[in-house]
């Protein structure tokens, strides 16, 4: 047995019926019919309205205008200043000035409430407390914060069910997989951050209702927690049990880009699907350069990718604050549009969720950060790369997509986009999640078990 694993759930080929329900997943139940065939940005000001006192033009090579150019949030001078203070703190920090920083950043935390009714407070609160963590790095030395996965999986949970970006990420993802697995008798899916395996219960279920009768079914999951990939394996093993499906699921607690590659069980005859859900929570895959190599390696039928749509994993601080300000300020905006000020839920998406991604892009290692090796966009590098082709989404999956939006009034200001066979999810004019589809050109490459 190649990879050292010590728990597999399976399930057996005959199997009772059970018509209670085993595990709750809050995913959208799509007919099966279905399956089978600039947003409000943060402030919008005139440059002359707003303080002479800028960040330099030489750190933000002119963008601070586009910043100053956004969004209706701010009805204060208070606001106007906020924002102004957090792009100078922004610039103090680029350039190392961390006393001026913390002097700023000491201010902020008195202008910016993270449960203001702005919104763009709310985003300026959570800015400042994640620079702050970047200037307390950079004094200390490199460090990367605990992460307390059932209190982000919680959050994930809740962000998934008032928002469409999770639900579009799944069924775009599931749709395109299930159209690669068309008749074919075993198949296999490696989710490179399975979490809680929220999306898997839909495609089980589709697949259960096929002409031909389901697949045989195995999942490698990978992930940082065994105990939350071995409870992940126990309740899929009973969802498909209750379909009859047989299935079975490898549990490695590793990332994918630093795995031995045999670590993945292959059999014969299988069809390989590999599917990443991108975030920026934390490093999920380890070395970006590693990971594209394992999915050559791996020579997949399908490779499904769902990232955020914003270059926030690379280049220099500057460039991740600019870039995350932007597109977290649509996401805020998003939530607030739909969600009272005073709600729970919401409070808890933007704490233990957005921030926690702001607080990684921008903090999180500190100076070193823009040393690392990591892609800009992914879909770019697959595109670039020679071994593998897009696999352009579905007409099934733009349906999927619009259902999905379809649970949300068009006053919630969510769009769809569909361009060169990727799918685009968005607030307003923003596009903030892109789903694409990919396939190998590579043969007889795989690594199987003898």
């Amino acid at each position: 047995m190649k990879g050292g694993f010590e728990v597999v759930y399976s399930t057996p080929d005959i199997i009772e019926t059970h018509h209670e329900p085993i595990w709750e997943f809050p995913y959208v139940g799509l007919p099966p019919t279905i399956l089978n065939s600039e947003s409000n940005e943060l402030f919008e000001l005139v440059s002359d309205l707003m303080p002479k006192k800028t960040a330099p033009r030489s750190i933000f090579d002119g963008r601070d205008d586009e910043l100053r150019n956004q969004s209706n949030n701010v009805d204060s001078e208070q606001g106007l200043s906020s924002m102004t203070l957090l792009m100078e703190c922004a610039a103090a920090v680029s350039i190392n000035n961390l006393g001026e920083a913390h002097r700023m950043l000491l201010e902020l935390t008195q202008m910016a409430s993270a449960h203001s009714l702005s919104c763009a407070e709310r985003v300026i609160a959570y800015f400042a407390m994640a620079m702050s963590s970047r200037v307390i790095n950079s004094w200390l030395g490199l460090c990367s914060p605990l992460i307390d996965h059932k209190m982000v999986h919680a959050a994930f949970q809740a962000f998934n069910n008032v928002s469409p970006f999770i639900k579009f990420a799944h069924f775009t993802s599931n749709q395109a997989i299930f159209e690669a697995f068309h008749r074919r008798h075993r198949v296999h899916i490696v989710d490179l951050d399975v979490m809680q395996g929220l999306q898997w219960p839909a495609l089980f279920h589709i697949l259960a209702t096929r002409a031909e009768g389901p697949p045989l079914v195995t999942m490698t999951g990978l992930g940082s927690s065994m105990e939350i990939l071995v409870e992940t394996g126990k309740q899929l093993s009973n969802f498909a049990k209750r379909l009859r499906i047989s299935f079975e699921f490898h549990p490695i607690a590793k990332k994918f880009g630093e795995i031995d590659i045999t670590a993945i069980r292959l059999r014969r005859g299988e069809t390989l699907a590999v599917h990443w859900l991108q975030h920026s929570l934390y490093d999920a895959t380890g070395p970006d350069r590693n990971t594209l190599r394992h999915i050559e390696q791996l020579a997949p039928t399908i490779v499904t990718l769902v990232e955020q749509d914003v270059s926030i994993n690379g280049g220099s601080f500057s460039d991740r604050f600019v870039n995350s300000l932007h597109y977290y300020s649509a996401i805020f905006d998003s939530l607030g549009a739909y969600l009272p000020a005073d709600d729970p839920n919401r409070h808890c998406i933007e704490h233990s969720l957005l921030y926690r991604e702001i607080n990684n892009v921008l903090a999180v290692r500190g100076p070193a950060r823009s040393g690392d090796e990591k892609f800009k966009q992914w879909r770019s590098e697959l595109a670039r790369n020679r071994y593998l082709q897009m696999v352009p989404m579905s007409s099934n999956s733009m349906a999927q997509a619009q259902l999905i939006l379809n649970m949300f009034s068009p006053d919630y200001g969510y769009s769809l986009v569909r361009d060169d066979g990727t799918l685009g999810l968005g607030w307003k004019d923003t596009c903030l999640f892109t789903a694409s589809a990919w396939t190998t050109t590579l043969n007889g490459s795989r690594l199987y078990e003898n």
